[in-house]
């Protein structure tokens, strides 16, 4: 017979669920943060906003994971303006 699932394990389920709700996941312990991230990916809910959640946290092991997986947050290219004046 199946253990029926732990609090924590329903916790993060409900997290990846409701991730737009959540703003910041600076106090949650290292161990949870990995493997919240891992749900998300299976979930295929992985976007920029999540990422830069994640990489706020500044956890080593956090940030050593996301780094293992090479994934990296989109660069937005910077074009250049200038103010032309018509004389």
């Amino acid at each position: 017979m199946r253990n029926p699932p732990t609090l924590l394990s329903l916790a993060i389920d409900s997290a990846v669920l409701n991730f737009s709700l959540i703003s910041d996941l600076s106090f949650v312990p290292e161990h949870i943060l990995l493997d919240l991230f891992e749900r998300i990916l299976i979930a295929g809910k992985l976007n920029e906003k999540i990422l830069k959640l994640f990489i706020a946290t500044g956890k080593e092991e956090v940030l050593s994971f996301i780094e293992s997986l090479n994934i990296r947050q989109p660069l937005v290219p910077v074009l250049p303006t200038s103010e032309l004046s018509h004389q």
